[in-house]
Parts: C-alpha cells; sequence; structure tokens
C-alpha cells in the first residue's frame, strides 16, 4: 500500500501527547493525516521501548492509530556498521508491530567509503525478509551535495524516495522542493517521491506556516501523492502555528484507497454476486464450517444461494478490523428477512489486492 495525504514522522512517543496513544489518534485525525511514521529502531537495537520496565512504547500506538484507518509506517536509522544485524532489527520490528510500510533513514554514515558494500548487504538482508512490504528510503535533499551515498544500491530495492528537503536558514521551500524532485527524477533507478518538510527549530531558524504551505502547494503541483514532516513533537509543542497550518491544510488530492473490508461490505449490501466475486482471486479459496469450495464459479454459487434464499435481502455492518499487508480479520453484523448475524466474523488472506482465501464463520439467528 502506498502513502497518500499527509503524514508526520514521531521520533521520540513519550514527547508525542505523553505518549498517550489514543490522544495520538485524536489528534492525528483532528490534523487530517493519512499515515503517522514513528521511529522503530537505531541500529541494531530497538527504539521507543521504556527502559524502565522494557514496555514497548509503539504497539499502542499503531493498534489505536490503525483502528481509525490511519497508516503506520516504522522508520530506523542506520549506521551500515552491522548491515545484517540492522536489517534483522527491522525485519522484527515491522513483523511483530504488524506495520504497513518501512523506511530506511540513512545519512552522514554512508557517505563513507565502501559503505556501498554494506547497503547492498543491508538490502539483500531486508528484502529476504520483507519481500512485499512497502520500502522507502529517507535521505538528503540533493544527490548531487552527496555523491558518496550509494542511491542506487538503496533505490534499486525500495519502493519509494522521501527525500528531507530541509530549507534551513534559507526561505525558499518551492525552489528546493523542485530541484530535490528534479534531481532525483534524472537519477536511475527512480522512485516515487514523498518529501518531507522541516517542522523543528535550527538555532534561531525554523519554517514559517507560509512556507509549509508553500512547500505543500508545490507538492500538489508536482502532482506528488504526499508530504510529510519530521517531527511530531515539535511541531505540536514548540511550533504549534506551523502545526496549525499542516492541519488546516487540505489534503489529499487524491482519494484514499478503501481497504478491501470496507469493499467487501459495500458489496454485500449491493447483492450483486458480480461484484462481490470480483474481489477474489480467480483460484481463491473460500472456507465455511460446512464446505471449502475454490474458484470463482463456485464462489459465485455460493453467495448467490447465501443472499437469495438462506439469507434474502440483508443489510451488512462492519463491527471491526484488525491487520494490514496481506491479511486481515473482521467482524460483523448483518439483519434480513430471515432473523440476524450479530457474530460475524472473518479473516481474509490477500495478494495482490485480491481475495485469495476468505474464512467465515457466523450464526443466523431466526426472526
Amino acid at each position: 500500500m502506498s502513502l497518500t495525504g499527509k503524514g508526520f514522522m514521531i521520533w521520540q512517543v513519550p514527547r508525542c501527547e505523553k505518549g498517550n496513544p489514543a490522544a495520538i489518534t485524536k489528534v492525528a485525525q483532528a490534523a487530517g493525516l493519512t499515515n503517522v511514521l514513528i521511529k522503530i529502531a537505531d541500529g541494531v537495537n530497538p527504539y521507543n521501548i521504556d527502559k524502565t520496565n522494557n514496555n514497548d512504547l509503539v504497539a499502542p500506538v499503531v493498534q489505536s492509530l490503525k483502528q481509525k484507518k490511519i497508516e503506520v509506517w516504522g522508520w530506523h536509522y542506520i549506521y551500515g556498521n552491522d548491515p545484517v544485524g540492522e536489517a534483522r532489527m527491522a525485519i522484527k520490528r515491522v513483523t511483530d508491530l504488524s506495520l504497513s510500510g518501512y523506511i530506511i533513514d540513512a545519512e552522514v554514515e554512508f557517505q563513507q567509503p565502501g559503505r556501498d558494500v554494506a547497503a547492498r548487504s543491508f538490502m539483500n538482508t531486508l528484502r529476504a525478509g520483507l519481500p512485499n512490504l512497502p520500502v522507502a528510503l529517507c535521505s538528503f535533499r540533493y544527490p548531487s551535495l552527496h555523491p558518496q551515498i550509494p542511491w542506487k544500491d538503496f533505490l534499486d530495492k525500495c519502493d519509494i524516495n522521501m527525500p528531507q528537503v530541509y530549507w534551513d536558514h534559507a526561505h525558499n521551500p518551492d525552489a528546493q522542493l523542485r530541484r530535490s524532485v528534479s534531481e532525483f527524477q534524472a537519477m536511475t533507478p527512480y522512485r516515487p517521491i514523498i518529501p518531507t518538510g522541516p517542522v523543528y527549530k535550527s538555532g534561531d531558524w525554523t519554517a514559517s506556516p507560509a512556507e509549509i504551505i508553500q512547500f505543500m502547494d508545490t507538492a500538489k503541483t508536482l502532482n506528488l501523492k504526499s508530504v510529510n514532516f519530521f517531527a511530531w513533537d515539535y511541531g505540536r509543542w514548540i511550533l504549534e502555528p506551523v502545526w496549525d497550518a499542516i492541519a488546516a491544510y487540505a489534503w489529499p488530492p487524491y482519494p484514499y484507497p478503501k481497504d478491501i473490508t470496507d469493499q467487501f461490505i459495500a458489496a454485500l449490501n449491493t447483492h450483486d454476486v458480480n461484484k462481490i466475486t470480483a474481489l477474489y482471486a480467480p483460484t481463491a479459496v473460500h472456507v465455511t464450517a460446512a464446505q471449502t469450495i475454490q474458484g470463482t464459479s463456485a464462489i459465485k454459487s455460493w453467495f448467490s444461494t447465501f443472499l437469495t434464499k438462506t439469507f434474502p435481502k440483508a443489510k451488512f455492518n462492519l463491527t471491526g478490523v484488525t491487520g494490514t499487508g496481506d491479511s486481515r480479520h473482521f467482524t460483523w453484523t448483518a439483519s434480513s428477512s430471515k432473523g440476524k448475524i450479530t457474530n460475524g466474523n472473518d479473516t481474509f488472506g490477500i495478494y495482490n489486492n485480491q481475495i485469495t482465501y476468505h474464512y467465515t464463520s457466523y450464526t443466523i439467528t431466526l426472526a
């Protein structure tokens, strides 16, 4: 799943709404954020772990944001001293937290000679462990000023480029963003760009609200699907006018894609078996307590019987969703002239945005 709309990077969870997951989610919703990007690791070590009790501070935030359909990615500062160890830490954190995507923060350490070897080792290990997850690179804004960075070795196995377009001690976000995009478009491979803007203090300098708005205006002009900002804690407690400008800004210009569970319930409510089965892969498997069937024809026949005879003229309601990537677990209710279902409990396996496996469990209470 790619990113759209406005996003914010969280550096230190305790400094964001005092680490309260519900408060973080509420603030994200109020600001119109479609994604939140949280630091999950630093080198070979996990990050945002409470050192007093070893509790993971990221997990409850991820769960809370997901419940409100806000996408959550993890970012990771890497050094290249132990690339295999860093990649294994990334795989573990992303997997344990069930994140939607992963961001590599590679900076000055990768300007040292020979770090192309470390970059390739890191990316090979990472992709072996996370072959299908969206991966982004977040590094310097101008590759021409940092030719030592092994750009190709990273971007070859990345899906997105998230350059840090920080106009420190300047006031020309439009020119800097255009230059950054132009330089990366001239590189091979080119990856879709989601720029990261500056929400922090550097000495006496900060980006102004007007500059942040100009940055987002330029991103729209360049047909970029998303922007994000570093960092949440600066924006909320130090640069509130900047945060307010971002929150008030109308985005995205692209419709945020509906989750496949929403699409499924919407299709059920049309009672059109063709719309329902269009969500399934041709060789999909459908499992109920009574039987297991496979293939479009069999699944279409099952839904036709269910919607016209077993439970006709039904109205379906999605009540809960968990899971990202290639799996979803969801609950639902329904009512019909034949009765009610109050305990719908289903699981999807997903590949290429189609259902490949569907287990469904429910009880019909007769009217």
